[in-house]
C-alpha cells in the first residue's frame, strides 16, 4: 500500500455516533399583493410593506458561553452561533456547496489544481475601523496550523503543507503539495485581527481577554454581555456599521443562554426569547403546535448507514454484492424513521447529501420489499430454511454481530435492524458499544463485522468522498468498510485533483452509479433538523447548511419592522 500524505487524508468529515444539533431551514416569503384594478379599469392604489431599520430579536441557545473566537468554538456550538455573526471568512458556500465571495472577492486556480490565487475586498473594516487586510488572513492560518491549535489533527498537518504568501493587502497566494481540488472549502473559517492579536501564541490565545470583547468584520458587533451571578448568561449585539455588504435591518440580536431545551421553552412562553437556536425532540411538538412559531427543517450534514467489513475473514459472504443489495431491500428505513427517530429522518439513497452540486438524482433509491430481496437471494443460490435460517450455496450460515452505540435512539435501531434481516432469515447478533471503543477500538483497527454509525458531514461542502471509500484509504484510512472497487477510486482520485466543475460532476455522478451497484455499506437516513423562530421575523430564507450557523448567512434580509408605501398599476379600459 502506497502511504499517502495528509493532503489526501483530509477531510473535515469523522464518523460520529452522536446525533449533533445543525440548523437549517426552508424558507419564509413575504407576500407581495398585486395592485387591484377597479371595475373601471382605473388601477387602485393597494398599500405593500418594505422593511424597515429597528428591532430586536432574542434567540435561545442550549449551552453555556466559553469564548467569542472562531478559532476556538470548534466544539461549542453555541459559541459558533455568535461568531458567525461577528467574524467574516474568506468564503461561504450556497445552499448546494458551491463556493460565494466574502471576505474574498474573486480567486483563481492554476491548471494544475496546486496555486490558488485570493483577492480581497478593499472596503472590509474591523469593528474598530481597521482595514481588513491579507496580514490578518496570514495570522489567522499561522494560528490554525499552531501545533496547540485546538483544530483537528488532519486540519493542522493540511495547513502545516501549505504555502501561503502575502502578495499584497489584499493579494494571497496559496501554494499546495499537490492537486487538491476541494481547496476553496478550508477557507470557510473565521479570520482574526491580526494588529490586535499580533504575537500572541496559541496557548496565549486560550485566555485571552479578547474572547470576552471581540472584534471581528462581520454584520454585527459586540454591545455588551449580560451577566447574573458572575456568570455570562447571555449577549447582545449590535450592527456593525461600516460593514461591507448590505446591512441588517434588525438593530439588535441577542441570545440567551439555558441548560435545556425545556427551560427554553419555558423562556419562550414567559415572552424572554423569540425563537430557538434548535428545536430538540423533547419540545418539537410543542414548537409545531405553537401558531405564533415559524419552523424551517431540513437535512443534518449527516449520514447515517451500517458499515460492512468487507475485508474480514469470518463474515466471507459481505463480499457479495448481491447479499448485500439484498439486506438493504429488507430493511423497511421509513419505519425506523418513524418510530426510533419520532419522524426526524430522511431515507438516504448513498454517500451525498441531496442538493449538494454533486449528487446524482440518476440513482435509483432502493424500496422496502423484502419478497423481492428473498427472489434475488434464490437467484443468486442462497437457501433459506425455517429451522436453519439463510445459508450461502456453499452452506455458511449467513449470521454477524452488529455494533452500535450505546445510546437508546441506536439501541432502537439495532433491534429494528435485527428484527428485518431476522425475516430474510439473518441472525444478527446486536452489541452496544461506547462512543471512544466503537471508533478508536472497532472501525480504526478494523476489528468488527457490522457496525452502526453516523458520518458527520458538516462543515464540508465540497463532498469529496474519497477519504471513506478509495481503496487506498482501506488500511489507515478512514475506509473502514475496505472497499476495493478500482472505477469507484479511479472516480474519486480523479475528482480530487480536477479544477473542471463540470468534469468533477461527472465523475462523483459516476461513482455514485457504482456505489449504488455495490453497497459497500447500507445508507439508512439523514437526520432531520428544525430551527423556530417567530412569525414577527421577516425575510428569513435558509437552505441546507453545513453547520447550524450557518442560518445567519442572510441575516441582512431580516427584518422586524416594516414601512408602508402605496403602489399600484396601471390599466387601460377593457
Amino acid at each position: 500500500m502506497v502511504k499517502i500524505n495528509t493532503m489526501k487524508k483530509l477531510r473535515w468529515q469523522f464518523v460520529i455516533i452522536l446525533l449533533t444539533g445543525l440548523v437549517v431551514g426552508i424558507l419564509l416569503i413575504s407576500q407581495q399583493p398585486a395592485a387591484v384594478i377597479s371595475s373601471g379599469g382605473q388601477p387602485q392604489v393597494q398599500p405593500t410593506a418594505a422593511p424597515a431599520t429597528g428591532g430586536l430579536y432574542t434567540e435561545a441557545l442550549v449551552g453555556s458561553f466559553m469564548r467569542l473566537n472562531p478559532l476556538l468554538d470548534v466544539y461549542n456550538p453555541a459559541d459558533r452561533d455568535v461568531d458567525r455573526l461577528l467574524y467574516s471568512h474568506l468564503i461561504n458556500f450556497d445552499a448546494t456547496g458551491n463556493p460565494q465571495p466574502d471576505l474574498a472577492e474573486s480567486w483563481g486556480i492554476s491548471k494544475d489544481g496546486t496555486l490558488f490565487n485570493i483577492s480581497l475586498r478593499s472596503d472590509a473594516k474591523w469593528h474598530d475601523g481597521k482595514p481588513v487586510t491579507a496580514a490578518d488572513v496570514v495570522f489567522t492560518i499561522d494560528l490554525l496550523r499552531s501545533d496547540a491549535s485546538l483544530t483537528p489533527d488532519d486540519v493542522k498537518a493540511f495547513w502545516q503543507e501549505v504555502e501561503v504568501k502575502k502578495l499584497s493587502d489584499t493579494q494571497i497566494q496559496f501554494l499546495l503539495p499537490e492537486a487538491y481540488a476541494p481547496f476553496l472549502e478550508r477557507l470557510n473559517f473565521g479570520i482574526l485581527p491580526e494588529h490586535l492579536l499580533s504575537g500572541v501564541t496559541f496557548d496565549q490565545l486560550i485566555d485571552d481577554p479578547f474572547n470576552l470583547s471581540p472584534v471581528g468584520s462581520g454584520p454585527y458587533q459586540l454591545e455588551r454581555l449580560l451577566v447574573e451571578d458572575a456568570r455570562i448568561t447571555g449577549v447582545v449585539l449590535k450592527i456593525n456599521p461600516s460593514y461591507y455588504k448590505a446591512k441588517p435591518f434588525i438593530d439588535q440580536i441577542v441570545f440567551r443562554y439555558y441548560e435545556s431545551a425545556e427551560d427554553a421553552w419555558e423562556a419562550y412562553k414567559a415572552g424572554e426569547v423569540q425563537g430557538f437556536g434548535e428545536v430538540s425532540d423533547s419540545i418539537l411538538d410543542k414548537v409545531l403546535a405553537d401558531k405564533g412559531l415559524a419552523t424551517h427543517t431540513g437535512l443534518r450534514p449527516q449520514l447515517s448507514l451500517i458499515y460492512l467489513n468487507l475485508n474480514n475473514a469470518e463474515v466471507p459472504f459481505f463480499q457479495d454484492a448481491v447479499l448485500r443489495q439484498a439486506m438493504m431491500m429488507s430493511l423497511n428505513r421509513q419505519r425506523m424513521v418513524d418510530t426510533a427517530l419520532n419522524g426526524q429522518g430522511v431515507l438516504a439513497n448513498g454517500p451525498i447529501l441531496p442538493g449538494s452540486w454533486a449528487y446524482s438524482r440518476k440513482v435509483k433509491p432502493v424500496s422496502f420489499d423484502r419478497q423481492a430481496a428473498k427472489d434475488l437471494l434464490e437467484e443468486a443460490g442462497y437457501k433459506l430454511d425455517p429451522e436453519q435460517g439463510l445459508t450461502t450455496k456453499e452452506g455458511l450460515p449467513v449470521d454477524f454481530e452488529l455494533l452500535y452505540p450505546d445510546d437508546l435512539v441506536h439501541e432502537a435501531l439495532a433491534g429494528a435492524i435485527q428484527k428485518d434481516l431476522l425475516a430474510l432469515g439473518i441472525t444478527v447478533t446486536i452489541t452496544p458499544r461506547s462512543y471512544e471503543t466503537l471508533i478508536s477500538e472497532s472501525l480504526t483497527q478494523r476489528a468488527y463485522q457490522a457496525a452502526l454509525v453516523e458520518i458527520n458531514l458538516s462543515n464540508a461542502p465540497d463532498p469529496d468522498p474519497y477519504p471513506l471509500w478509495d481503496a487506498s484509504q482501506a488500511t489507515d484510512g478512514q475506509n473502514y468498510a475496505q472497499w476495493n472497487n478500482r472505477d469507484a477510486s479511479t472516480y474519486l482520485e480523479q475528482a480530487r485533483i480536477t479544477v473542471d466543475p463540470g468534469e468533477r460532476i461527472r465523475l462523483y455522478h459516476n461513482f455514485q452509479v457504482v456505489f449504488a451497484k455495490e453497497l459497500p455499506a447500507l445508507p439508512l437516513y439523514y437526520p432531520v433538523y428544525t430551527y423556530a423562530i417567530t412569525r414577527d421575523v421577516q425575510g428569513v430564507t435558509m437552505g441546507a447548511l453545513f453547520d447550524r450557523s450557518e442560518r445567519f448567512l442572510n441575516v441582512a434580509n431580516w427584518y422586524l419592522v416594516a414601512k408602508h408605501t402605496a403602489s399600484a398599476t396601471a390599466t387601460s379600459k377593457p
